[in-house]
């Protein structure tokens, strides 16, 4: 069943009618109803270039969030062979919301880093929602470490609203686990590129996402706090997130102009939930393209470009 988000409204009324027709003529082979379901699919097509055309910065955000949009391990499974899932921080315990590990990508050995949300509240709870504790954050430190010694290629995939702030993450050393997160993606000397698939939550995204090379699609969202946050904050009034989605340069294309990241990957008409295998190919074919253009760099050369990188996020705007 297709969960819709409020404004595509005008979509569902439409897909609703073709529901209704479809049964109809199952139920009654004597009725031909393919002319109008025909007229009404061009129809649906036709509102769904307009409305996604025009997102605002907040529709954007709930693209973003849309419980079908394809998650980490949608990614895992068709673009990387042999993935093998490495767990525990050897500190203290496995955090199933960053899932990290070694596999092959088009044949090159890689690691591959990145949050999952879950699909279904047995999910979704085993993931904690995407958000990490500090142990998922050491987990991603132990697999980058690896790949800086053998010379594996680094692949994100980030899809987060924050890293978890409950009082045990907290107890366990949370800020000092994503700032040794991103000073360890800083220092390694092999290739690293991110991909913000859904949500860019904060510093759980950043620790993870300190890339040569940082791709987002076209509807996901990057941002320091959630909109939610930033609107009780600077007016006590989360309601007003709408508002604060748009002053925050969220989106992909805000991002790409203030020179945060470094592409845009093109999503299909109404989201990427729904074709979430077309995405996937594309995303896959920019981790491709990227990964080319820096094999022949050496390590020091990768780690000093992606330093000046970030350190002259700021000073050029």
């Amino acid at each position: 069943m297709h969960n819709y988000l409020d404004f595509e409204k005008p979509i569902s009324d439409l897909e609703g009618k073709i529901h209704e027709l479809k049964k109809l003529a199952t139920e009654d082979e004597s009725i031909d109803t393919s002319d109008e379901i025909g007229r009404l699919e061009v129809r649906v097509r036709e509102a769904t270039v307009e409305i996604y055309s025009k997102l605002n910065p907040w529709q954007k955000t709930q693209v973003a969030r849309h419980p079908q949009r394809p998650h980490f391990i949608d990614y895992a499974t068709a673009l990387f062979d042999e993935f093998t899932p490495l767990a525990g921080d050897r500190k203290f315990s496995e955090d199933a919301a960053i899932q990290a590990g070694l596999a092959r990508f088009n044949g090159q050995p890689v690691a591959v880093i990145g949050q999952e949300k879950g699909n279904d509240t047995k999910s979704r709870i085993k993931h904690n929602f995407g958000s990490a504790r500090p142990e998922g954050y050491r987990k991603a430190i132990r697999v980058m470490e690896m790949a800086d010694r053998f010379g594996l290629p680094i692949i994100t995939l980030i899809d987060t609203a924050g890293a978890y702030p409950g009082v045990g993450a907290e107890e366990r050393g949370q800020a000092e686990a994503i700032a040794r997160s991103t000073e360890m993606c800083l220092n390694v000397k092999v290739p690293i590129i991110s991909v913000v698939v859904g949500e860019g939550g904060s510093g759980g995204a950043i620790a993870v996402a300190t890339g040569n090379r940082v791709y987002m699609l076209e509807h996901s969202i990057y941002s320091v706090i959630s909109p939610e946050g930033a609107a009780s904050i600077l007016w006590r009034d989360s309601t007003r997130a709408r508002e604060a989605a748009t002053a925050m340069k969220i989106t992909a294309e805000d991002l790409k102009g203030l020179g945060i990241i470094d592409g845009i990957i093109p999503e299909p008409i109404g989201g990427a939930h729904r074709d979430p295998e077309t995405v996937i190919a594309a995303t896959g074919e920019m981790i491709d393209i990227a990964l080319g253009e820096l094999s022949s760099r050496s390590g020091e050369q990768l780690r000093d470009e992606r330093r000046q990188k970030f350190l002259n996020i700021g000073r050029n705007l």
